[in-house]
C-alpha cells in the first residue's frame, strides 16, 4: 500500500474529502470508494474520516493507495530500468519482448519479468502498464506502481517515436486516415476512409535520408493498435523490418520503431518527468542521427 500525505492549502479548505480527492488531486470515483472500505483508508490529522467530512487549512489528509496487485507470474528476466520511484517504474523494452503472456507467450513477457522484479524487492506483484507497445518495437513503457497512478497517467502520457521507413521522405506530413480491422479474428489492420471505424492521426517529420529509407520522428493523437505501422504502410513507406505490413528490410526480425521519449506528470508529485531511451543497435545500419 502507497501512504500520500496531502497538506491542505488555503484555496481548498471547507471541501469535502471526496471532492479534495477527486476534483483537487485526480483520484477516480471507483479508486475513492475502494480506498474508503478500508477503515484507515483515509485519515484527518491522524484520526479515520469520512468521505463527506471536510478538510480545513493546515490539516493533514493521509490515503492509503492500494497496490491493484494482479495474478501475474513472476519469471526472472532481464529489465533496462530507465527510472524507479514508489509510484512508476520506467522501462526501456526489447523488440523482442511482448507486453504481456497470450498462448504464445507464457513466461518470458515484460509483464513476468516486472512481477519478478518487484517480487524481489518485496513489493506487491502488479503489472499495470500505461500503455502498450507491439512486440517488436522497443522503447519506453512506463508501469503504475499503485492503482493512483494507474488511475492518473493513462491518455496524458506524450510520446515521440522514431523509425526507419522505406523510401525517401522530406519535410513532415500527417496520416489521417480511419483504421479497421478486416477480419476479427486477426490482429491485423487496415487503412480505409469508407470502411474505417476508429479515428486515427499520425504526424510524421523527415530527419535524415538514405540510400533506400528515411529516418522519421512521429507522435501520435490516437493510439489505435499499430497505428504508425499501418499508417505509413498505407502512405507508401512501411517500416523497415516489418513483415506484416510490408516486405522492405524484413532481415531484422522486428519492425524498427522505437519509443525514445515520453514525458508525464508525476501522478503524486505534479513533477514534469521527461525519459529517453536510446533504440537498439539495429537503427545503426541505416545512420548514426538517432
Amino acid at each position: 500500500m502507497r501512504i500520500i500525505d496531502y497538506n491542505v492549502p488555503p484555496e481548498h479548505d471547507g471541501l469535502k474529502i471526496f471532492t479534495f480527492l477527486k476534483y483537487k488531486n485526480g483520484y477516480s470515483t471507483k479508486l475513492i470508494r475502494t480506498i474508503k472500505t478500508d477503515e484507515t483508508g483515509i485519515l484527518l490529522n491522524g484520526k479515520p474520516a469520512r468521505t463527506i467530512d471536510l478538510v480545513h487549512t493546515g490539516d493533514r489528509l493521509t490515503v492509503g493507495v492500494p497496490s491493484g496487485a494482479n495474478e501475474i507470474a513472476p519469471v526472472e528476466g532481464k529489465l533496462d530500468i530507465i527510472y524507479e520511484d514508489e509510484d512508476i517504474l520506467v522501462i526501456n523494452k526489447s523488440p523482442f519482448t511482448a507486453m504481456h503472456p497470450t498462448h504464445n507467450h507464457q513466461g518470458d513477457t515484460l509483464a513476468n519479468n516486472v512481477a519478478f522484479y518487484l517480487q524481489s524487492k518485496g513489493k506487491p506483484v502488479t503489472f499495470s502498464a500505461v500503455g502498450r507497445l507491439d512486440k517488436g518495437t522497443s522503447g519506453i513503457v512506463i508501469c503504475a506502481l499503485n492503482m493512483l497512478s494507474a488511475c492518473k497517467l493513462p491518455g496524458r502520457v506524450k510520446k515521440e517515436y522514431t523509425a526507419i521507413v522505406k523510401g525517401t521522405l522530406t519535410g513532415s506530413g500527417t496520416v489521417d486516415v480511419p483504421i479497421y480491422r478486416p477480419d476479427p479474428m486477426k490482429t491485423l489492420r487496415a487503412c480505409s476512409p469508407e470502411l474505417g471505424t476508429e479515428s486515427a492521426v499520425t504526424h510524421w517529420t523527415a530527419v535524415e535520408n538514405y540510400a533506400d529509407s528515411t529516418l522519421v520522428r512521429l507522435t501520435l493523437e490516437t493510439g489505435r493498435t499499430h497505428q504508425i505501422r499501418v499508417h505509413m504502410a498505407y502512405s507508401g513507406h512501411p517500416l523497415a523490418g516489418d513483415g506484416y505490413y510490408g516486405d522492405f528490410r524484413t532481415e531484422f526480425g522486428h519492425q524498427l520503431l522505437h519509443c525514445g521519449s515520453a514525458e508525464i506528470v508525476h501522478p503524486v508529485t505534479g513533477e514534469k518527468m521527461r525519459f529517453t531511451a536510446a533504440p537498439p543497435p539495429e537503427f545503426s545500419a541505416f545512420g548514426n542521427s538517432i
